[in-house]
């Protein structure tokens, strides 16, 4: 059976690769990017639609009973959501405003969820040369052109600040609200969701806080991959996030970790968001 799981890990990964490719046609075409504006006064641009198209195309041809939930398709009635065991689940292009500022940060995001839990994610950045992968029980690894390396877990030194990384300078001021007064920390400003997990699943930062909306596309192969490494994701109150539970597909606020054994309720005090439905 993990033979089998490991050839579908790798098939998916060889796909994400494929889908990288294609982002990197499409940024290196032009320095005109050709933006327009969801509902939800996000960007997207053709980039993220026609990866969107590619991936569920594939991933449907290589595991044809397994539905595809992207985010530039996630209109899916949560009354047809809720019958499905497992499904993949993408987000095509994690950085549109990253892509479109040409600062090289962002990265394609699938994860495999059974039983509303991560078992398999993929994080590829296709300008940086990097992908991140994970598969429960399987560990989690980082590949670049050079090597594979196994992920471990991380010990931060925790007579040092803690680095912390966020999503643009103006969060600063959020973050430092549901911290202790005086708190020693430092801040990385940093692209996308994904990339900012991977932050953390090297050691560069000691975590990740996200005070904002997500979508679930944006944290679900992050989570296996730190789960593989000791690490963990928990919201504001100190759970772990759900997957395809609710109407919504919007992540609450969250804080994401590679050393799952610290009290982080001593280092974080979380003021209280409505509950979303």
């Amino acid at each position: 059976m993990l033979a089998r799981s490991e050839a579908l890990l790798q098939s998916v990964l060889a796909i994400a690769i494929q889908a990288g490719e294609h982002l990197r046609r499409f940024y290196q075409q032009s320095a005109e990017v050709n933006v327009q504006l969801k509902a939800d006064n996000t960007p997207v641009t053709e980039a993220d639609l026609f990866v969107s198209q590619f991936l569920t195309q594939q991933l449907s041809q290589l595991t044809p009973n397994i539905p595809v939930l992207s985010e530039e398709n996630c209109h899916i009635p949560f009354s047809e959501r809720q019958q499905w065991q497992q499904y993949w689940l993408i987000d095509p292009l994690d950085g549109t405003q990253q892509f479109i500022d040409r600062t090289d940060q962002f990265a394609i995001l699938i994860a495999l969820v059974q039983q509303h839990r991560p078992t398999l994610g993929i994080i590829h950045a296709p300008i940086l040369q990097r992908s991140f992968y994970a598969m429960q029980g399987y560990g989690a690894y980082q590949q670049s052109p050079q090597s594979t390396q196994r992920l471990s877990r991380q010990a931060p030194n925790w007579h040092q600040p803690l680095k912390i990384a966020i999503g643009s300078s103006y969060s600063q001021q959020k973050v430092r609200s549901i911290l202790p007064e005086n708190f020693a920390c430092e801040f990385l400003v940093y692209g996308s969701s994904g990339l900012k997990s991977t932050l953390v699943a090297t050691g560069e930062c000691d975590c990740y806080v996200r005070l904002g909306n997500t979508g679930e596309w944006d944290t679900a192969a992050a989570e296996i991959i730190l789960s593989e490494m000791g690490g963990k994701i928990f919201d504001s109150q100190f759970q772990p996030l759900t997957y395809n539970q609710r109407h919504s597909l919007i992540n609450p606020d969250f804080v994401m970790v590679a050393q799952g054994q610290r009290d982080w309720q001593k280092v974080f005090r979380f003021y209280s968001r409505p509950t979303l439905k």
